[in-house]
């Protein structure tokens, strides 16, 4: 039996439990570093299943229950590089819905643990041989490989909702709605700069336009992988910045809809070397441990930090996911 809770602090759901993550100022690393301008972290590992991909989880999935697409009996499909499957397992665990997710092969093995211990199916990239086959006769158009996913899974099962990550209105809605708001609220409006890894596009096309809708001045900062931090059929083995994407140059036909390019001031590339450092330094810095898209997000904010026109300015920075995602690669040796 269920007490009835009168002081309204007790949560019936992990869905209550999104978002509302903190932002810490990194002292000692700005110290260790001699930076003279202010990097602020939003500690997006700090959700329910530790990623700010929770966010769009449980936006899609209840936008999802209002339009009538999701009810008893369907089962949800998804792609992903890791996070989002995980925030998906999570949210849909919470709500009785079963899901199949479909991700990148050679991810770290606790992401595939971790959505099958939340009740999940999961499959690599590599049983769908057309999807394969996608991948390298495209070098990584996410948007015709999630066309080609369509056609070959998603339209041969019944009962199925394919939720579509890249192209779902919810993605960037939610950091418009809530992402954005904290960081305002949090800091009193005294933001000069905010960056964010792109994935999907929807953390820093959503929070980025809430924020400059409030102050145009706001710099919005994309961070996407260098050229020679991505995997190609020529060169596979290269160990890329899992679930940060290169849009930057990738032409309109290729760029998926949540990524809203007017938004986005400048764009920094990174190395996955660089964002193998930058999280080793901060968790010994500053007990935080990250992974290696909140390294790539700390690199930037690092040489945004040094420009001297920056100065004294406040830059704030998106942390997506814990690093206990990564100990079985070399991130921490």
């Amino acid at each position: 039996m269920s007490r009835v809770s009168t002081s309204g602090k007790i949560k019936k759901s992990i869905t209550e439990l999104v978002g509302k993550t903190p932002l810490l100022e990194l002292v000692n690393y700005a110290k260790a570093n001699q930076l003279e301008a202010e990097i602020v972290a939003k500690l997006e590992y700090l959700n329910p299943a530790s990623s700010v991909k929770d966010r769009i989880a449980k936006a899609m999935i209840e936008a999802a229950e209002r339009s009538g697409q999701l009810k008893e009996g369907v089962t949800i499909i998804e792609t992903t590089s890791g996070n989002t499957g995980i925030g998906l397992a999570a949210i849909a665990a919470a709500k009785g819905y079963k899901l199949k997710i479909y991700i990148q092969d050679n991810v770290s093995e606790e992401r595939t643990k971790v959505v099958r211990a939340y009740g999940a199916e999961i499959y690599p990239f590599s049983v769908v041989p057309e999807v394969v086959e996608a991948i390298e006769r495209t070098e990584g158009d996410f948007v015709e490989i999630v066309n080609v996913f369509k056609e070959v899974v998603v339209d041969k099962e019944e009962n199925v909702l394919f939720l579509n990550q890249l192209d779902n209105a919810s993605n960037p809605k939610v950091h418009l709605e809530t992402t954005g708001p904290e960081i305002w609220e949090d800091t009193d409006g005294q933001v000069d700069i905010f960056v964010a890894t792109i994935g999907t596009g929807g953390t820093v096309s959503g929070a980025g336009a809430f924020l400059k809708s409030r102050n145009p001045n706001i710099r919005i900062v994309g961070v996407e992988p260098a050229k020679a931090s991505i995997a190609t059929p020529a060169n596979p083995d290269i160990v890329e910045i899992t679930g940060v994407h290169r849009f930057s140059d990738a032409g309109e036909a290729r760029t998926p809809a949540n990524v809203h390019t007017h938004v986005i001031d400048e764009y920094i590339e990174v190395e996955t070397s660089q964002a193998y450092e930058a999280a080793r330094k901060v968790a010994k810095s500053d007990g935080i441990l990250v992974g290696t898209s909140s390294g790539a997000a700390i690199w930037a904010a690092t040489e945004l930090a040094k420009r001297p026109e920056n100065k004294g300015k406040r830059i704030v920075t998106i942390l997506p996911d814990t690093g206990l995602r990564y100990l079985s690669t070399d991130l921490f040796e």
